[in-house]
Parts: structure tokens; C-alpha cells; sequence
């Protein structure tokens, strides 16, 4: 195949800034880009899609570069980087935090299962430096940003019990928990949540986790074969309040000082059309802190139309002491709607 020509030692020593793989994942790209193929099959029953390695591969997506980069449909809205850092801005103006957690490319995090032979980093360079490059940037200017995939590359094992669904565009449930771990330390770390725990809305220590098996037909499979997708098989861990010997699931509220906004990662597991109930990154996060959240995802891009749905609430900033912003890393670069300075309060 065309990707194999690039796997030659001459590769291995180019500059160290780049990772030396990233130009055969770029040439998987191109493969699927010129058949118009939306998924990139890896080593059975491993699917990636297509944007996802566009996205790790087109090198620096702000600035002067991101016009170029971006697949807006309108060149102003192409930048991410001053609409993220404003939004922080507006929100420390009301004293309410943010922490942005960009969720970690499938192909960073299993190269190996997308292009044999592959690792996940080289020495200190990861295939993702373009992205740290960023989240440098954003936090040299006040935005505090979770970098998930430190903590993934921690916690990669086997296939057999993966991060990531082989056959969907999401992570696995163990993502969701890895994810959920990972954000609850921030927080814990934080005095107004000291000051919380005497809230009502903390569930103290009732909460229970449950094992679910689950067969889905993930979106990837479905783009592939669309008459006869792989199903593909997860085990996830449900997670229940239980008060008089009653399990519930643990519902989300609007009044939580903690919101939860982004993408449709923030409702897999969690919302029953997205494969199932109690075992997404909301219900886990609900466990870590043993506190209720607030949720708003979409389904689609959460660069924009998240904030958009908050700020539509009638008293949308009431209350909150953190915003927890998850989106796929792909949105940098891979949303036509691009990236927009939105008001975080209605115009009275």
C-alpha cells in the first residue's frame, strides 16, 4: 500500500520536532481522502475516521496559519485560539472557572492499530505535538486545560480492554472513566469544593457501579457498511445512587455549580440514543466528585452550539463555579462552523 513507502529509516530521522510517523498517518489520510472514504480501516476490527487523522497530522492551526488549516466555511471564524481564551475571560469576569478538556485522538493514542510498527511517542515527541504546542499557548494565556492524553498513554493497555470503541468515533466506557478520574483530581484540588461538600447536592457515598455488557453498531462500522456493520462488544460500569435500597440513576441538575459542555463524548454511555444509560462521562465524574452535575452536550460540534444552548437559559451563570469544557480535537480544525467569540450573557 501507498502508506509504506513512508516507513523507511530516513523517516525515522527527520527533525525531532515532528513525530517521524505522523507522514504515514498523513499518507492514510490522503488514501482515504482520494477515495472519499470517511473511515480508515486499521488492524481488524479497528476503524478511524477520516477527519481524526486529518486533524492530528495538519501541523499548527492557529494564528496566521488557521485560514489555511481550518475547514470553515468562513475564514474569520478559523481560529480557535481567541474565542477559547475569550470565553475564559468572560467567565472569570463572573467568577466561574473553565477547564477545557480536549479529548485525545484514537490514533495517538493506538497508532500501532492504524499503521503496524507504529509507537505512540519517540523519545519526548508525541504524534500530537502540534496539539501541546496549543494547549501551551492556552495556558500561557489564563485557560487551564486538561491534557487527556498524558493520562491515556498512562493507562493504555491492551486492545482487549481499549480506551476507545474499535468501531465508533468515541471512547470506550473505560475511557469515559479514565477521562472522568483524570478531571475529578483537578477539581477535588479546588477550595470551593471543599466548601461544597456540605452541599445537598453531593450524593455522600451512595453512589454504586454496575457491570453492563453491551453490543453496539458503532457509527464508524455503520459509515462503513452500512447494510451489514460489525457489531462490536463493550463492557461498561453503570453507575447508581442507591437510597432506600432503591437504585436510580443519578440525575443530572441544572442548579450544579459544575457544568458539563461539549460534544456528543459528553452523552455517549450517558444518553440512551447514544448506546446506553448511567455509564458515560457524566455519570462518572457524578461518582469521582460524588456530586450531581449539570450537562449540556450536543450531537454534532461543540465549539459553538454548546455555549449557544447554555447561554439560552434563563439564568444560565447562577450558581456555577466551574464549566468543563470536553470536545473532540478534531473540532480545532475540523467543524465548519468554525470558531466564534460568543456572549456568555444575553443581551438585556
Amino acid at each position: 500500500m501507498l502508506w509504506l513507502q513512508f516507513l523507511t529509516p530516513s523517516l525515522f530521522a527527520a527533525d525531532s520536532v515532528l513525530n517521524p510517523y505522523r507522514t504515514a498517518i498523513q499518507a492514510r489520510f490522503a488514501e482515504a481522502e482520494q477515495s472519499k472514504s470517511i473511515v480508515v480501516q486499521g488492524t481488524k476490527p479497528w476503524l478511524f475516521f477520516t477527519p481524526e487523522l486529518r486533524a492530528l497530522t495538519v501541523g499548527p492551526f492557529w494564528g496566521p496559519d488557521a485560514a489555511g488549516i481550518s475547514r470553515t466555511t468562513n475564514p474569520l471564524f478559523a481560529d480557535p485560539l481567541a474565542p477559547i481564551v475569550d470565553f475564559n475571560d468572560q467567565l472569570k469576569l463572573e467568577g466561574i472557572e473553565l477547564l477545557l478538556v480536549p479529548v485525545p485522538a484514537k490514533a495517538a493514542i493506538y497508532p500501532e492499530l492504524l499503521i503496524p510498527g507504529v509507537k505512540s511517542d519517540v523519545g519526548n515527541t508525541r504524534i500530537d505535538s502540534t496539539h501541546t504546542q496549543f494547549y501551551k499557548l492556552l495556558q500561557q494565556r489564563g485557560v487551564k486545560v486538561l491534557d487527556l492524553q498524558s493520562d491515556f498513554l498512562k493507562q493504555k493497555r491492551s486492545p482487549e480492554d481499549p480506551l476507545f470503541c474499535r468501531t465508533d468515533s468515541h471512547w470506550s466506557g473505560r475511557g469515559t472513566q479514565v477521562a472522568a478520574e483524570a478531571i475529578g483530581t483537578q477539581i477535588k484540588l479546588q477550595p470551593w469544593y471543599q466548601q461544597l461538600r456540605a452541599s445537598d447536592k453531593f450524593e455522600r457515598g451512595s453512589v454504586r457501579v454496575e457491570p453492563l455488557m453491551l453490543q453496539i453498531k458503532g457509527d464508524l462500522a455503520i459509515l462503513e457498511n452500512e447494510q451489514q456493520p460489525a457489531e462490536e462488544t463493550l463492557e461498561l460500569s453503570k453507575c447508581l445512587s442507591v437510597n432506600d435500597g432503591q437504585k436510580r440513576l443519578i440525575p443530572t441538575v441544572t442548579d450544579s455549580p459544575v457544568l458539563l459542555l461539549g460534544d456528543s463524548h459528553t452523552l455517549v454511555f450517558h444518553d440512551p440514543a447514544l448506546f446506553a444509560e448511567g455509564c458515560g462521562l457524566a455519570d462518572h465524574l457524578a461518582r469521582v466528585l460524588e456530586l450531581r452535575l449539570d450537562l449540556i452536550g450536543v450531537r454534532g460540534s461543540g465549539a459553538n452550539a454548546a455555549r449557544i444552548s447554555w447561554r439560552r437559559r434563563p439564568d444560565p451563570l447562577k450558581g456555577k463555579k466551574l464549566v468543563i469544557w470536553c470536545f473532540s480535537m478534531r473540532e480545532f480544525t475540523e467543524n465548519t462552523d468554525g470558531w466564534k467569540k460568543i456572549p456568555i450573557k444575553r443581551p438585556q
